[in-house]
């Protein structure tokens, strides 16, 4: 889904720059809220950048200009909440752009979004929403790791549409177009990462680790 370097149009890269700043800024405060409360939650927030960080590194070719790959962010906003995913997954997508030429700076705010904000929200809402449904614990986590991946996904198929129109079918084809390739790599990465997902998360819970918001 990293959006490479220089692929968007300018006006484009500097409008989700300040869409997703914000979110970054409050997810700031958010983490310095949960460290505050609980010294003990580091272990677990480095750890959730550090699934996100090796998740999101392995990528495979896709749509031109990007790529598909797990995101890893579902674990950490099912954990402590969406807010603090936006911070950690911009730590992430910088490094992989100054370390391994993996998205790119003038692209940051826009994989930002999709990948560090969209799929984070999609992940929690769709984990408070299964529990409140009373489903398994493991079946909430599938849905959250595989739902929040697709939808980082969509987002980036939406961002790539928008700038790049189709000449005959305009937004909406290019939309599909761009759905339609990343559907054929990322159904069975998502489906792959809904499992490790839940896979790590017993091993938390096996640990006796506190999870948020997770009472699902």
């Amino acid at each position: 889904m990293h959006i490479m370097e220089g692929f968007l149009p300018a006006g484009h890269a500097l409008a989700w720059t300040c869409v997703s700043a914000p979110f970054v800024v409050l997810g700031a405060r958010s983490m310095k809220r949960i460290l505050a409360e609980r010294p003990e939650a580091r272990l677990n927030i480095a750890a959730s950048a550090g699934f996100t960080f090796v998740l999101s590194a392995l990528k495979l070719p896709s749509v031109s200009g990007s790529c598909s790959h797990p995101t890893g962010t579902a674990l950490g906003a099912m954990q402590f909440g969406p807010g603090i995913m936006a911070v950690i997954g911009a730590i992430v997508l910088l490094f992989q752009a100054l370390l391994l030429a993996h998205g790119g700076l003038s692209t940051l705010g826009a994989n930002i979004f999709s990948m560090a904000i969209a799929g984070p929200w999609v992940a929690f809402g769709v984990w408070k929403l299964a529990g409140r449904l009373g489903a398994p614990a493991a079946l909430a986590v599938f849905l959250s790791a595989f739902l929040g991946d697709l939808s980082t996904y969509l987002v980036t198929s939406f961002q790539l549409a928008l700038a790049f129109p189709d000449a005959q079918s305009g937004f909406g084809g290019a939309f599909a177009k761009f759905a339609g390739i990343f559907a054929i790599t990322q159904l069975p990465l998502a489906v792959a990462e809904g499992l490790v997902t839940v896979v790590v998360m017993n091993a938390l819970q096996a640990r006796n680790v506190q999870v948020e918001g997770a009472k699902a």
